[in-house]
């Protein structure tokens, strides 16, 4: 009697990986959309609780003194940290600092005080949460093997669309259960991006630092790393170099930066304190997320022409046509006339701000040296949101002292003053169309024997990309850096 041999076993295939990709941009929809309602909601409660616009530029210029700090430590914190853990704490917080404001007006009743709390409390995570879901996208590639510039481009395309969407959903949740009820809505996105994000893996948001700490000569012997600095003298260093490179070391990137800081403060004082008073004053407060999605549509669809037809002009034929479309636009809502014409100026304005948006996004890209790229461009959102709050308090004096449409003219001729000068200034004349001229520091690069970073013409993918969005600066729903309300 012989024994049958035993059955070979089939090997088990290996288990395929769960794509992440999807997950990570529902979060980023998720959180995005919770933004952009609150960026219409939060001003106008703001009002109808108070009543008193100095007190909402205010609130603006109090929430800005923590951001701007947490701003500057921002990047070596998520440095330090695990980034997607980073990014739900994030989400966490925000939904919290909002969901608060419902249930303390239901209990206590708002007051300018609790704006203040809940407004610092969603401050402290605004921005390392904005830098950590950023940081996360490249290891969301890496894992699923997609191409990182086309995921990108996936990414702004979602956002674009979220950013029209949300004002007037804004609208639409406003006009169905109130201001302050509207606000739970905002409270479920951000909680939901949380627990969407929870869901990646964490390893995707690891930074490698603690493998640094310690390192193995080839003998297999440590040998001590280089001592981690503390936050504070990162984030100092990190602001020195920042400031240098884009004040300093290049005329043509300083001229940029003073005209993208003009539109921060001039059109976020516009969306974040004139039209929410004009607006509420008029008794119509949810007609504030019409025109602001008649911006954000003009934005998208001005930016997506601007990269299909950028070779067909000059690009200082791009920049004087935006600009003076834009005047005629911030005129034309300066004016504060009725609802339709008030829909028709925004739509002109976010049509002829969407090239101008993408071309100083292509400067700042472009002349900004890799090297440098992460301690500017973190230097330049925190003076960004020290720059805005106190463009909004004061515009909040001036419609104090004499009125909305006072303020809104005062900004309009402002306007036309960064245009003119923007126009005029020498350094902004002939922006270096000769692609060949290389900026300051590659020109260094190439002196001392280094290859110098990649020209613009090998890479005019990346730069399409970069200027089919708005940038931020520009966005109507930029939260709490160009709104008079807590941050969420």
């Amino acid at each position: 009697m012989s024994l049958a041999a035993p059955r070979a076993r089939r090997p088990r295939l290996p288990r395929r990986q769960r794509t992440v990709a999807p997950r990570y941009l529902l979060s980023c929809a998720l959180s995005l959309l919770g933004n952009s309602v609150a960026g219409v909601v939060l001003p106008l409660v703001l009002l109808a609780t108070t009543g008193d616009a100095l007190a909402a530029g205010t609130l603006a210029l109090i929430c800005a003194a923590p951001q701007f700090l947490i701003g500057l430590v921002g990047g070596a914190l998520i440095d330090r940290l695990n980034r997607r853990n980073v990014s739900v704490f994030s989400d966490a917080l925000s939904a919290t600092s909002v969901a608060l404001l419902p249930v303390v007006d239901a209990v206590w009743g708002l007051s300018f005080g609790w704006f203040v709390a809940l407004g610092l409390l969603g401050a402290v995570g605004d921005i390392p949460g904005m830098t950590a879901r950023d940081a996360l996208a490249p290891a969301v590639c890496e894992r699923d093997g997609r191409s990182l510039q086309k995921f990108m481009g996936l990414t702004q395309s979602i956002d674009s669309l979220v950013v029209i969407v949300g004002p007037a959903l804004a609208a639409f949740l406003m006009g169905l259960a109130g201001a302050v009820n509207a606000l739970w809505f905002t409270a479920a996105m951000s909680a939901a991006a949380a627990l969407v994000t929870l869901t990646l893996p964490r390893a995707i948001g690891r930074t490698g630092n603690e493998h640094r700490r310690t390192a193995t000569n080839p003998a297999g012997s440590a040998t001590g790393a280089a001592p981690r600095t503390g936050l504070a003298a990162e984030a100092w260093s990190s602001l020195r170099s920042g400031v240098e490179v884009l004040f300093v070391r290049d005329e043509l990137l300083r001229s940029c930066m003073l005209v993208s800081f003009g539109i921060v403060m001039i059109l976020g004082s516009l969306q974040g304190l004139v039209l929410p008073v004009h607006f509420t004053a008029a008794g119509t407060p949810e007609l504030l997320g019409y025109v602001l999605s008649a911006m954000s549509a003009g934005m998208l669809v001005s930016s997506l022409a601007y990269t299909a037809l950028a070779p067909k002009l000059r690009r200082r034929t791009w920049f004087v046509i935006s600009l003076a479309g834009m005047a005629a636009g911030v005129l034309a809502l300066g004016l504060l006339p009725s609802f339709p014409l008030l829909l028709g100026g925004a739509l002109l304005l976010g049509l002829f701000a969407g090239p101008l948006s993408a071309l100083l996004g292509f400067y700042i890209f472009d002349r900004i040296p890799e090297g440098n790229r992460g301690s500017a461009l973190g230097t330049q959102n925190s003076l960004t949101l020290a720059a805005a709050p106190v463009a909004v308090f004061a515009t909040s004096l001036i419609v104090e002292a004499w009125g909305t449409g006072a303020a809104a003219i005062a900004l309009a001729v402002c306007w036309g003053a960064a245009t003119v000068w923007a126009l005029t200034t020498p350094t902004l004349r002939d922006l270096a169309e000769d692609e060949s001229t290389p900026a300051p520091e590659d020109a260094r690069a190439a002196a001392d024997g280094e290859k110098p970073a990649p020209s613009i013409a090998e890479r005019p993918a990346a730069y399409a990309a970069a200027a089919s969005r708005p940038a931020p600066s520009l966005s109507p729903t930029a939260s709490c850096n160009t709104e008079a309300a807590p941050c969420n």
